[in-house]
């Protein structure tokens, strides 16, 4: 492992800001026809599903992996068509939402393939809505945080913002975040743990904040005040549009997404650390802390989520400027984030692959650390390194 990681070279000419080249990006589009499809019921139900997963892995399959890196230097102005996408979703979301709830109600369709229907609208909502909201929330733009702010409301997980920005990125692959996924922690397990967890330290945060301001926790700057009001007019329109089964439609695609969040958490960082240094210091963020993951398709699908060592190295790059990483300099996942959630929903199956996997890290990273227990109790070793 080298000091500095360094990527692939980058391509010596500039993002082309063209509809062309930001058009596979718009894979996540094709959600809202599959969606509305599979309003009628049947075996129409299958497709959202066979879309996110079997469509995606098999994609990603025969297409290969993509190593090319953009310029990461490059302004904004060279990214409209990439940054249009972005600003697209949201009225995207809102249709695949609650027009499904309106058609739904109405359609005469059995109790079971209701669950089923809004499972696909979760799968729309969480695997590409909360991505495109993560995004966007990490963007100065006001605009692009409202955006965010407003995809995150319609799945009633608003706190994510505070959550992600003030909390995650500072103390990822530590035991202060509770979104790290411990080693040899099963899945259900970290979501019981992580969905009180991540509320907790969200609201603290934010109440540290407006108390460096000499201000109250009630102040009106308080973000949970606006992540509160946006999600009370989505369950009121839920509510308008379906009736008591409109909201329960609108509640269960909300738990649906949100798991979904939370599975895809899990795999982001799963049982890797950062050296913890003595008296509560920790080296700071490399990629190695990530999983990486240069799977075509499913990026495209994700909008470069899976190159997550780069995001947490340099968060501010905005999603097509985002690095892929070569093994010396980043672990790698066996399979895009698709299958690797489901598998992570079955944890004998996730240890079987992924356990070997952090041990190899380990020994990569860190071969002068030979006692773990620490680290894995999600606790520090006494003193600092190992």
């Amino acid at each position: 492992m080298t000091d500095t990681p360094q990527p692939p070279p980058a391509p010596s000419a500039p993002v082309p800001s063209t509809p062309a080249d930001a058009a596979p990006f718009a894979i996540s589009l094709i959600f809202l026809p599959v969606v509305l499809l599979a309003v009628q019921g049947g075996w129409w139900l299958a497709l959202p599903p066979l879309y996110a997963t079997v469509a995606i892995t098999l994609l990603d399959a025969l297409t290969g992996p993509r190593r090319e890196n953009a310029d990461p230097m490059q302004p904004d102005a060279n990214l409209y068509w990439y940054r249009a996408l972005t600003l697209v979703w949201l009225p995207v979301q809102l249709v695949v939402i609650f027009a499904t709830i309106a058609l739904a109600v109405r359609g005469g369709l059995a109790w079971w393939e209701l669950l089923i229907l809004f499972y696909g609208v979760g799968l729309a909502t969480g695997g590409v809505g909360i991505t495109y909201a993560h995004e966007l929330m990490h963007q100065r733009s006001r605009l692009e945080r409202w955006l965010g702010d407003l995809l995150m409301a319609s799945v009633l997980y608003g706190h994510f913002r505070s959550e992600h920005l003030l909390v995650h990125h500072t103390h990822v692959a530590t035991p202060r975040d509770a979104v790290t996924a411990r080693y040899n922690e099963g899945f259900w397990r970290f979501f019981a743990r992580v969905l009180p967890g991540s509320l907790r330290s969200a609201w603290r945060a934010e109440a540290a904040m407006l108390a460096r301001r000499g201000r109250p926790v009630w102040h009106h700057a308080n973000p949970f005040w606006r992540y509160s009001a946006l999600q009370a007019v989505f369950l009121a329109l839920a509510l308008a549009l379906g009736g008591w089964l409109g909201l329960g439609l609108f509640l269960w695609q909300a738990f649906i997404a949100v798991m979904l969040l939370e599975l895809t958490n899990y795999v982001e960082h799963y049982g890797l650390t950062r050296r913890h240094l003595g008296s509560g210091r920790y080296e700071p963020v490399k990629p190695h802390h990530s999983w990486n993951a240069a799977h075509r398709v499913s990026n495209w699908l994700l909008i470069n989520l899976q190159r997550h060592s780069d995001h947490h190295y340099k968060p501010a790059r905005r999603f097509p400027l985002l690095q892929t990483y070569e093994a010396k300099d980043a672990p790698q996942l066996p399979l895009g984030y698709p299958t690797m959630v489901m598998l992570a929903a079955v944890p004998p199956l996730w240890r079987r692959v992924m356990n070997p996997r952090v041990r190899a890290w380990r020994r990569q990273f860190y071969p002068d650390i030979t006692d773990w227990s620490a680290y894995k109790a999600g606790t520090n070793p006494v003193g600092g390194g190992a």
